[in-house]
């Protein structure tokens, strides 16, 4: 067996950033940036105001009440053609240029106008409510860098700064291979010794979570006419993620049937729990991970392995939501594998508070999902008691 962290390096080391791909800006949301976004445009272009009001020569208010003539108006999108003189004024309104000789504007509440006449009762200094040209950006400037994964915000600043369309890696395509005689599809009849399968759905939902695309290959049986005509199915992809059939029984038969196909195995089995049977190779020029085939076990692995890999495809880092924590309840002393507990983690004033299910069972799906994060505990670690400190992992990406 070899450790987690090994394991992780090795599969990581296989994979480099896909080929980048132009979409349309409004598809860009969730997708990874592979070129900088630089601004085609200055933002504000001229100086224009913040408010509505009156453009005025700030030297005209510095004495209040002060009285101006009112000379014009200029609404967001139009423009002043005059000048604004000793004792004149333009009204204006908010995202309107300023006019030219005007250096600030007043508050219309802060004014009383009767025709051309205005009294201004408040003062400003020179500048105040005006936004001065390029005070958001200037053209040329970086605004995204690539390897961001874009949200809401960047898909607004890349509009705003005159871009339709968006260079994001493509996205990964991830043949997902389930294996057994004992899984059926959620809604099929059950046979008396058969369970619902959950490891597929949760995997594709994973992988979309990351920006992939799953490709269901379905459900291959135990014996190798059928797992080989499914894993046929995987031309094309990225990578292939097998779960169930990487153990060491009679019907797990990923090793031995995909071996006679081309499968060469860069790893088999890691010092870690749950998840010690994953595998690691190539069939043919693919890439292969496969994952243990209990629940808990397929999603944890596919937390720590199959995550940082989709991220990896599109040329940037899985964010690692680690946090120091202080444990909930005692924990008796690990044995030679790293251990990954399921446990209910809070904040509070003092930091994160961690507390594993007493219960660690692989095949509990339902404390996973109750789950807030998992408490990493290192090979031999002694014995811990309630409040010493723990290092934990956050669940996120649509785990």
């Amino acid at each position: 067996m070899i450790p987690v962290a090994e394991a992780r390096a090795r599969i990581l080391a296989a994979f480099a950033a896909l080929p980048a791909e132009t979409v349309p800006l409004p598809a860009g949301l969730g997708r990874i940036l592979a070129e900088p976004v630089a601004a085609r445009l200055t933002q504000p272009p001229l100086d224009v105001s913040a408010m509505d009001g009156w453009a005025v020569r700030a030297a005209d208010v510095a004495t209040v009440p002060a009285t101006l003539r009112r000379i014009g108006e200029v609404p967001a999108g139009g423009r002043f053609e005059g000048a604004v003189g000793p004792g004149q004024c333009v009204r204006i309104f908010t995202g309107a240029p300023l006019p030219d000789g005007a250096d600030a504007v007043v508050l219309q509440e802060d004014t009383d106008a009767d025709g051309d006449r205005v009294t201004v009762r408040e003062g400003v200094a020179a500048g105040r409510h005006v936004r001065k040209a390029g005070l958001d950006f200037r053209t040329g400037d970086v605004l995204l860098q690539p390897g961001r994964r874009l949200t809401a915000r960047d898909i607004g600043i890349a509009a705003s700064t005159n871009h339709p369309w968006l260079h994001v890696r493509r996205r990964p395509r991830v043949a997902v291979l389930a294996t057994g005689d004992e899984i059926v599809l959620p809604g099929e009849a059950l046979g008396p010794s058969q369970i619902v399968s959950s490891n597929s759905h949760a995997l594709a939902a994973l992988i979309r979570s990351c920006g992939g695309e799953p490709v269901d290959l379905g459900i291959a049986r135990d014996n190798a006419d059928s797992l080989a005509a499914l894993a046929a199915g995987a031309r094309g992809a990225d990578l292939i993620v097998t779960t169930g059939g990487a153990s060491v029984g009679e019907h797990d038969l990923i090793r031995s049937v995909l071996g006679e196909r081309g499968l060469a195995l860069d790893f088999w089995t890691i010092a870690m729990r749950p998840g010690k049977p994953l595998m690691f190779g190539r069939l043919g020029d693919t890439p292969l991970l496969g994952l243990p085939g209990n629940p808990v076990s397929t999603m944890v692995c596919g937390w720590l392995f199959l995550r940082p890999v989709l991220w990896a495809l599109q040329g940037a880092e899985a964010p690692e939501n680690r946090v120091a924590a202080t444990l909930g309840r005692d924990l008796p002393a690990n044995d030679r594998r790293e251990d990954y507990l399921r446990a209910r983690i809070e904040r509070t004033d003092s930091g994160y508070v961690a507390t594993p299910f007493p219960t660690q069972d692989s095949s509990m799906l339902s404390l996973l999902a109750a789950a807030d994060g998992l408490v990493i505990r290192p090979p031999h670690a002694p014995a811990a008691a309630r409040g010493e400190p723990v290092e934990a992992v956050l669940f996120g990406d649509g785990i």
